[in-house]
């Protein structure tokens, strides 16, 4: 004999003498407790269903401890920033022991029958009677060709190596002739600005007052200088 109960918003399939740790139970050690959300009893053959719970149906089971689960370790840390923290928790549970389960619903069913298994001369029969359906021709599907990658342009930077200037962005300023380091360190702050408000694209939360800036260093092949200077931002903003 078993029962579905439902607590602490979880489903749990429990039988008399079982133990269990559930949600916490606003109960004394030693004392017993009732689960009245019964969902289904299993007696035997017989099965009783909820719609969606039994009404007259409980479940009895005596609290034998309160306590806390494992610590459950959760880190949080932000790239290239020198910034991590660490905290964790640790669940409350009360331990409970099934002493019984009461209770009949409306809805009772029984388990149906196995089915019977086909004779072997039926089974014969039923082949026979069977046409064979043709087959298919199978035609060998030619592979789609697969569409070349867009070349980069002669003279053309990873723009994206600058801080907070990502692929689409990327694109806009190569499509507007800053294809370059070199190009975007000779533009100013409000030409490139003026380019990200015309595309089409979600640009009006960057902010590229030091694209200009990290450009020169990388034209200039200062990298070790243009990560450090990264490191220091947020997004590509001082």
């Amino acid at each position: 004999m078993y029962a579905v109960i439902k607590t602490g918003g979880k489903q749990y399939r429990v039988s008399p003498g079982d133990k269990l740790k559930v949600e916490t139970i606003d109960a004394e050690v030693g004392a017993s407790f009732d689960f009245d959300t019964v969902l289904m009893i299993s007696d035997g053959d017989e099965l009783t269903v909820g719609t969606p719970t039994i009404a007259s149906a409980k479940v009895t089971a005596e609290v034998v401890a309160h306590g806390r689960g494992k610590k459950v370790e959760i880190i949080k840390f932000r790239r290239r920033k020198h910034h991590q923290k660490r905290t964790g928790h640790r669940q409350n549970f009360t331990q409970i022991e099934i002493q019984s389960i009461n209770g009949k619903g409306a809805v009772t069913k029984k388990a149906a029958p196995a089915k019977k298994a086909k004779t072997d001369e039926a089974d014969s029969d039923a082949k026979a009677t069977k046409k064979a359906a043709p087959k298919k021709e199978t035609v060998a599907k030619k592979p789609a060709a697969k569409k070349a990658a867009p070349k980069k342009a002669s003279g053309a930077d990873d723009l994206t190596k600058i801080e907070g200037v990502g692929p689409k962005a990327a694109e806009a300023l190569a499509a507007a002739g800053l294809a370059s380091f070199a190009d975007v360190a000779k533009s100013t702050e409000a030409k490139i600005q003026k380019i990200l408000d015309e595309s089409e694209g979600r640009f009006g939360m960057m902010k590229p007052a030091t694209w200009p800036k990290q450009a020169k260093l990388a034209a200039d092949g200062k990298w070790d200088e243009l990560k450090k200077w990264q490191d220091e931002m947020d997004g590509g903003i001082e």
